[in-house]
């Protein structure tokens, strides 16, 4: 069997690629035909993570073992995407570059069958260019301003009357 994935660049512009690749393939397999078909040169970190409906960032699957954590971790080279990709769990965010921050969503858009002559992995159709540098990211969350002129005071740490609490609390 065949995946079709449409693998989209996060950003205002229409930049995707549609793939093909055998679900029997590795993770490793896919980074190679994403950064081949974006013309990326495959020479930077990446990692896969899995998605739910709304993308949110889930179990990673890593390029390479970094070593800094006691916990078993996915490599893309051990890991077939059959194991984690199905019809029912067809999204995955993939980041290419950590320092760039190259952000893809990646998702399953059909399993088909093999078509004679067509070899695999293969980039069936490609829309829009790459651009020069990666998007902006905006992180949304709220912003910490102490700048006494935009009207927010500096909080004095020892002033313990301001801050809501007994100074002999514990």
């Amino acid at each position: 069997m065949i995946y079709r994935f449409r693998v989209i660049l996060d950003t205002e512009e229409d930049v995707f690629r549609d793939l093909e690749i055998e679900k029997t393939a590795t993770f490793e397999d896919l980074h190679n035909i994403i950064t081949q078909g974006f013309g990326f040169d495959g020479g930077e970190m990446a990692s896969f993570y899995l998605s739910d409906d709304t993308w949110d960032q889930g179990e990673e699957i890593c390029l390479f073992d970094m070593g800094d954590s006691d916990e078993p971790i996915k490599l893309m080279q051990e890991t077939r995407l059959e194991s984690l990709v199905t019809e029912y769990t067809p999204r995955l965010i993939y980041i290419y570059d950590f320092l760039s921050m190259w952000t893809f969503m990646v998702e399953l858009a059909e399993i088909a069958e093999y078509e004679p002559g067509v070899d695999y992995p293969n980039v069936m159709f490609a829309h829009g260019q790459l651009p020069d540098s990666p998007p902006e990211k905006s992180f949304e969350g709220e912003a910490l301003d102490n700048d006494e002129e935009s009207g927010d005071s500096f909080v004095d740490l020892d002033d313990y009357d301001d801050l809501g609490f007994n100074e002999n609390w514990n």
